[in-house]
């Protein structure tokens, strides 16, 4: 409906309102009938259209009921010009109101998605319009920002913003990324280092070589995921749909009873009908039990839950298992890149006679094809001692327990102790060392050469700096935290206790985490997976809510229901907040509208309500409802974690 439809009705609304206020006037009411009719033709059209398209495919909904109140108005009005001592000015009335907020309820509707969408739209405002490419003689050039292909290099200057998502390859600064990723602080960027198109360079000149462009850029998937969001029903609007299933032709038959009551009703009691209180309590009932504001209720909380998400760094990929967050009651966090960093690195090398650099350089050449994250801080922390490392001449990798390979002549086991036995290797001597670097939080590899047990690697990966406050902020609002890892007992234990995690699930297979997930929710609990590695997809994908560490891997954000796009893991107190109250302003809606609604219709068939305190009514409910949704805040904008405290 156009804007200035919407706004004409408005007027007209009033101007009838005021009419039917001052009294009964044939002129006046003559004028009042003139305009009823035009919003019956004219912006009110479609109304009428999509209710009879419903009635024809034998269906009674929102369009159908306010049709009705529509016409029963014109129907009154009219009578009430040929017959006197009928107001024709209150039925004329009704029929512009109900046209009227039908309306203004969906151009309302679209304003409070222009204004949650603000926030996406000032993301995709901050990539600059033109980049400085570098050309293969050194020079620039000045280009424009879709002209940028993967692979590009382009130089970025203090104070300006990063054209595109790329890794920097040249120079060091401070990356102001706040809007981006609801990160406060600046953060270090330095060559291998990933940087966010949009993001703010402060510090020194860097040199970008371009991995994203267009659709597949960070500012666009958060643009893409907030529109998939908002396409989706939350559960409670399904159970709007099932109330009106029921609550529409209840208002039909509310308001026949009313009318039946005070026709036959009454010329079996008094002798003679009563048409005035039949018509006020038909008229009224279908006024009363108009449900626009139910209508809205429940959209216009879960866009104002999306909007402020997506300014927080919280992406909703589904706005029912959105909702659904802040009711789980478990927690399962998976530990690397979730608690911890998810950037370990070599911390000790503990050898059985072997010269720890021959050891090391074995272990690592050994590891070289895997893919494993320990087998990277094993190959990164033999490059930072200058090694040299060989290609292996046979390599088997063994997912969830180790690897093996021929290096330099010699075979090489590198995995855990149940994997070195499995091949007749006698771990026993390496247990002790193990043990102590476990019980300092370090992952360990166990290394047997030819046979023989050689020594322990200890890989350690940091706890996050807001693992602990999250994990604890969580507990007080009463949910459980596991520890989700595939590390042995120890090293779990020893990163659930820094974490302050109680409940730790170690030494699972990347392929059981799902089955983990399965076994939880058949205790009744309903349980939210937190992860965001490639093995995590299944689990995300099976918990009743899936959130994903956006600086993960693609098929888990692509698993994920919510996603914390900046990789901070208090984004998830925010997001937990953020569904807690959006439901409860859901719920909110929704009782206010039902109880106006409910009784509304009961009242009108006492057939003593005038439609006009009828409009007055709906009026004020609609209003509660726009109120309760465009008013303040779900989060203030220094709060996270729902808990003040100033950036």
């Amino acid at each position: 409906m156009a804007w200035w439809a919407a706004a004409l009705l408005g007027l007209a609304s009033a101007l009838m309102l005021a009419s039917a206020l001052w009294g009964p006037s044939r002129p006046r009411a003559l004028a009042m009938g003139g305009v009823a009719l035009f919003a019956a033709l004219g912006p009110g059209r479609w109304v009428l259209r999509n209710a009879w398209q419903a009635v024809r495919r034998g269906i009674l909904n929102q369009d159908v009921l306010a049709a009705a109140s529509a016409l029963a108005g014109v129907a009154g009005g009219t009578v009430g010009l040929v017959f006197p001592g009928f107001p024709p000015g209150e039925f004329f009335g009704a029929a512009v109101f109900v046209f009227a907020f039908h309306n203004v309820g969906g151009y309302l509707s679209v304003l409070v998605h222009v204004r949650a969408s603000q926030s996406v739209r000032r993301l995709l405002s901050l990539a600059p319009p033109t980049a400085w490419r570098l050309l293969p003689d050194g020079s620039e050039e000045e280009v424009p920002v879709d002209r940028l292909q993967p692979g590009d290099r382009v130089r970025v200057r203090p104070g300006e913003r990063v054209p595109a998502d790329g890794v920097v390859v040249e120079g060091w600064s401070a990356v102001d990324e706040s809007l981006l990723r609801g990160e406060p602080l600046p953060v270090d960027k330095q060559p291998g280092d990933e940087v966010v198109g949009g993001s703010l360079n402060q510090l020194g000149a860097l040199v970008v070589e371009v991995r994203r462009v267009g659709p597949e850029s960070f500012l666009h998937t958060v643009a893409r995921h907030v529109a998939e969001a908002r396409a989706l029903k939350p559960g409670v609007l399904r159970l709007v749909d099932r109330v009106l299933l029921w609550f529409v032709p209840a208002v039909f038959a509310a308001g026949a009873a009313g009318f039946l009551a005070w026709t036959l009703g009454a010329a079996l009691v008094a002798g003679r009908p009563d048409w005035m209180r039949a018509a006020f309590a038909a008229l009224s009932a279908l006024v009363m039990g108009y449900p626009c504001a139910l209508g809205m209720a429940t959209p216009l909380a879960i866009v104002r839950a999306s909007g402020e998400a997506a300014r927080r760094g919280i992406l909703m990929r589904s706005g029912e298992a959105f909702q659904l967050l802040g009711r789980v009651d478990t927690f399962v966090l998976d530990k690397t890149g979730t608690v911890t960093e998810g950037r370990p690195h070599l911390a000790a090398c503990r050898t059985l006679g072997m010269p720890e650099e021959d050891l090391l350089r074995l272990a690592a050449s050994a590891e070289r094809l895997s893919e494993h994250p320990l087998a990277r801080a094993v190959t990164d922390g033999a490059a930072s001692r200058g090694l040299a490392l060989s290609d292996p001449a046979e390599f088997a990798a063994h997912p969830g327990q180790g690897v093996e390979a021929r290096v330099e002549g010699r075979w090489v086991l590198v995995g855990s102790g149940r994997f070195l036995h499995a091949r007749g290797v006698d771990a026993t001597p390496l247990i002790s060392v193990a043990r102590e670097l476990q019980d300092r939080g370090q992952s360990t590899v166990l290394v047997a050469v030819d046979g023989r047990p050689a020594g322990v690697l200890g890989i350690e990966d940091p706890l996050k700096r807001d693992a602990a406050e999250t994990v604890s902020k969580l507990r007080r609002r009463g949910r459980q935290i596991i520890l989700l890892t595939g590390d042995d007992r120890r090293t779990a234990q020893a990163v659930a206790q820094a974490a302050g995690i109680e409940e730790v699930l170690s030494e699972v297979l990347p392929g059981h985490k799902a089955e983990v997930i399965r076994k939880l929710q058949g205790e009744g609990r309903r349980v939210a997976m937190v992860g965001d590695g490639i093995n995590d997809a299944p689990a995300l994908m099976q918990a009743d809510v899936g959130v994903a560490i956006g600086t993960g891997a693609d098929i888990a954000v692509e698993s994920a229901d919510v996603v914390l796009v900046g990789g901070r893991l208090g984004a998830l107190v925010d997001a937990v907040e953020l569904a807690k109250r959006s439901y409860g302003l859901t719920v909110g809606n929704v009782a206010v509208a039902l109880a106006f609604n409910g009784a509304g219709v009961v009242a009108s068939t006492t057939g003593a309500v005038r439609p006009v305190w009828a409009m007055l009514a709906m009026a004020v409910s609609v209003g509660l409802v726009l109120t309760r949704s465009f008013v303040g805040r779900l989060l203030p904008l220094w709060e996270h974690g729902g808990e003040a405290t100033r950036r």
